[in-house]
């Protein structure tokens, strides 16, 4: 098993979209394994940076408030890391139909921007992509639960460029040998996303509409499975794959590995709130077009090649979720 505190001290590490909910978690605990920790964000509206989420670390931490869209801020920044997380980007699945041209931007042109760069002046580092679950489109129930191998069938521009992105990765990796990881990550919630709007962490936003006793709106019956993952999980899944040899030029679907009904989250969300309650409404026809189905991950790869497993149950994560809204809620609203 690795020493991540071995690993990663010393480590120069570069995360781009330090700012927001994987990222400033991620950072959190990359201090506290002793790597130099270097952010870049553009702190862009809708997409959650905040610089509450860094407050703990801010002087231990070098931020630099720039754009990965443009080559002189990704030439300064790329110079001398030994690992890259390169979490910049546009993470509203719905609001990608709206405006295609800023998820091409930041999604492909922006990730091919670091991408050249480290193949011209730092070939030997790791970057890794995060991809998402959207990628494989409408699952049929009986190829759940969903290994790598599936056909990937996009439906929303978010997701054809998740998956434009990750053929990039691949293709820098199989033609000029750069050192890639990709994940294909379920729905994540915990502590430091965004709950200003629905457009991404949808249970974190439910958590924030009980915690001022709203309503929770779900569409339809809401009887569709997800795969929720808990952000400590997911970075402890980010750390391993940053050093882990095996990990080189592999694709890994991160999730819990588990499917929890859609009504099963929000009334839960209910329950341990105490407050709100679910109400269900037809399916808008912009959202309706894009809904996957079913979705559940075979995480069988990463536990097998990395030796990673989820740890924090739904509810446990749901309950440390709460606490820290509750806590902090005025850093988020």
């Amino acid at each position: 098993m690795l020493d991540l505190n071995k690993e990663y001290a010393g480590k120069n590490v570069l995360i781009t979209g330090g700012l927001g909910f994987i990222g400033s978690n991620l950072a959190e605990k990359l201090v506290k394994l002793g790597a130099n920790v270097f952010i870049l964000d553009a702190n862009l509206p809708r997409y959650g940076a905040n610089t509450f989420n860094i407050e703990s670390i801010k002087d231990k931490i070098i931020l630099d408030y720039g754009d990965i869209r443009d080559p002189v801020v990704v030439k300064r920044n790329v110079a001398g890391k030994d690992i890259i997380f390169n979490l910049a980007g546009q993470v509203d699945h719905n609001y990608s139909m709206e405006d295609p041209h800023l998820d091409i931007d930041i999604n492909c042109k922006g990730h091919v921007n670091i991408l050249e760069e480290c193949r011209k002046n730092n070939p030997k580092c790791r970057i890794i992509f995060p991809g998402s679950r959207f990628q494989y489109g409408k699952i049929a129930d009986h190829d759940l639960p969903v290994n790598e191998n599936h056909q990937l069938r996009p439906l929303s521009i978010y997701a054809v460029n998740k998956t434009a992105g990750e053929l990039y990765y691949k293709a820098y990796h199989d033609h000029h040998g750069l050192n890639t990881v990709v994940f294909r990550i379920g729905n994540p919630y915990g502590p430091k996303a965004q709950i200003k709007h629905s457009g991404y962490c949808i249970v974190n936003w439910f958590i924030r509409k009980a915690l001022q006793e709203e309503d929770i709106t779900i569409f339809g019956e809401g009887n569709q499975l997800r795969d929720y993952i808990f952000i400590d999980d997911l970075v402890e899944a980010f750390l391993i794959a940053g050093v882990h040899p095996k990990a080189n030029g592999k694709i890994y679907n991160v999730s819990s590995g588990t499917g929890t009904q859609f009504i099963e989250m929000a009334e839960k969300i209910i329950e341990l709130v105490g407050k709100g309650k679910v109400v269900k409404v037809p399916w808008p026809k912009n959202y309706q077009n894009v809904e996957t189905g079913n979705f559940y991950a075979d995480i069988s790869k990463i536990h097998y090649d990395l030796d990673w497993t989820p740890k924090i149950k739904f509810e446990e994560g749901i309950k440390k979720t709460i606490e820290f809204y509750k806590q902090n809620l005025d850093k988020y609203i």
